[in-house]
């Protein structure tokens, strides 16, 4: 089960409350757009914890201020990527969802590329 915090709760809670969320049984849009929100969290961590092992080897073969700059230009065109995704529903209450799927898909695709330069 992935818990999630949610912002409204935490915004009139204290710090230390969550709101746990059963991904596997949803029931509203919010629960949805968390859930989306969460999947990103899972592929960031990976991507984060990937680039820890991938830039050190490009700088030991000389390639890492490229690889640097590779990965920052790919950070804007995946936020601006997915910030289009989301915008198409903007106003609706699933622009949420649809920018954290985006997100999700574009990590996870990034992380399979930095793996086969491991």
């Amino acid at each position: 089960m992935r818990s999630l915090f949610a912002a409204a709760v935490l915004a009139a809670a204290p710090a230390t409350a969550q709101t746990s969320i059963e991904c596997s049984n949803l029931m509203t849009q919010t629960e949805l757009n968390f859930c989306a929100r969460d999947g990103w969290a899972v592929s960031d961590a990976e991507l984060n914890r990937l680039w820890k092992e991938v830039k050190p080897a490009a700088d030991r073969r000389g390639q890492g201020q490229s690889l640097l700059n590779e990965q920052r230009a790919w950070l804007r065109l995946r936020d601006r990527t997915c910030e289009g995704e989301r915008d198409q529903y903007a106003g609706g209450s699933i622009a949420a969802m649809i920018y954290w799927q985006c997100m999700d898909r574009l990590t996870i695709a990034r992380n399979a590329e930095l793996r086969a330069m491991h």
